[in-house]
């Protein structure tokens, strides 16, 4: 990654999920990193440069992007599927403000390159989801309202090209994401880390709803980093690019891989009167592998074994992390 050294580089969430290796594979880089966040500085990478703030406010977005060549723009909000319908505007509005704000400064600030991680969720309903299709529809209902401020961030990538000629952005569509420092609370994360917190728990039997024939597409926050620095270093032309983990893997499997990293596994029970969910989602990769060159290169179970094994050793490091729901005071 010869591209990015000396570059003064802008992470925004640089402490988080995708943030971290970002962040490491920059510095390993020789990349000067500056990492954004509202997160406690407990968890910032030491050799970089953190400026703790919320990218809701203008003025803290126009000082964290002064002087800056590259920024990747990682910071979201995602939880569990009920939470997207049930804090509808704590999803949708954040976003909508975050991704304009972080725009106009980047750009007034005259950055070289930018990287806007848009989702899975901006598809119409698929088996398959490819770049060029992802307008056939509205998003899924489960993503409505995050779904559509994403589309919006994506919009304003086009709209910032054709009116002032910036045509160094990079849009990502990066699939199911999990790994170290993510979400681990069960009341607000996605699969993979709420299964790994309630067996760390002792739940037994783990009660999973659905019947696990779903099929979706999970990919490694590692691998998933990875592809965000070749997407702004070899695709920053404002095509849309899948970001997936080239798996097709069932939620019944998850389980069973998540359950099998302890030494006491659970009996999982499948409470079919919940519901199961569409029966395929996963992404084709195509153009990441022909305009990159990018494969992912952890299969998910190593994926899930590393990601068990950091969560088990790090589970004070993983409630230091900020969460929107309790701080906003919506859970408790």
């Amino acid at each position: 990654m010869s591209f990015y050294k000396d570059k003064k580089t802008l992470v925004t969430g640089g402490t988080g999920l995708i943030g971290q290796p970002l962040v490491q594979m920059l510095l390993d880089a020789g990349a000067k990193v500056r990492v954004a966040s509202l997160d406690d500085p407990s968890r910032v990478n030491p050799g970089a440069e953190f400026v703790r703030g919320n990218l809701m406010d203008g003025q803290f977005c126009t000082k964290i992007c002064q002087g800056m060549e590259c920024v990747f723009h990682v910071a979201g909000i995602k939880g569990s599927v009920g939470l997207g319908g049930a804090k509808a505007a704590s999803f949708m509005a954040p976003h909508l403000l975050m991704n304009t704000l972080m725009m106009e400064a980047a750009h007034k600030a005259g950055a070289e390159r930018y990287l806007f991680t848009s989702t899975v969720g901006v598809y119409h309903p698929a088996d398959v989801f490819y770049e060029d299709r992802a307008w056939d529809g509205p998003p899924h209902p489960s993503d409505k309202y995050a779904g559509w401020a994403k589309r919006m961030g994506e919009l304003l990538c086009e709209a910032y090209k054709l009116e002032y000629g910036w045509d160094k952005i990079a849009i990502v569509r990066p699939t199911n994401i999990y790994g170290p420092y993510d979400n681990f609370d069960p009341k607000t994360a996605m699969v993979i880390p709420a299964l790994i917190a309630r067996v760390a728990a002792g739940e037994n039997p783990l009660v999973v709803w659905g019947d696990g024939s779903p099929q979706r597409d999970f990919m490694y926050s590692r691998d998933c980093a990875e592809g965000m620095l070749l997407a702004l270093e070899k695709g920053a032309n404002g095509q849309p690019i899948n970001l997936g983990g080239g798996h097709r893997t069932s939620i019944k499997q998850i389980a069973e891989m998540i359950a099998g990293c302890f030494p006491n596994p659970p009996r999982i029970e499948w409470d079919t009167t919940k519901p199961a969910g569409q029966a395929l989602r996963v992404m084709d990769i195509t153009r990441a592998k022909e305009m990159l060159g990018f494969s992912p290169r952890t299969s998910v179970a190593q994926g899930i074994r590393e990601t068990v094994e950091w969560f088990l050793a790090n589970r004070r490091e993983s409630e230091k992390r900020y969460n929107v729901f309790y701080a906003k005071g919506f859970l408790t």
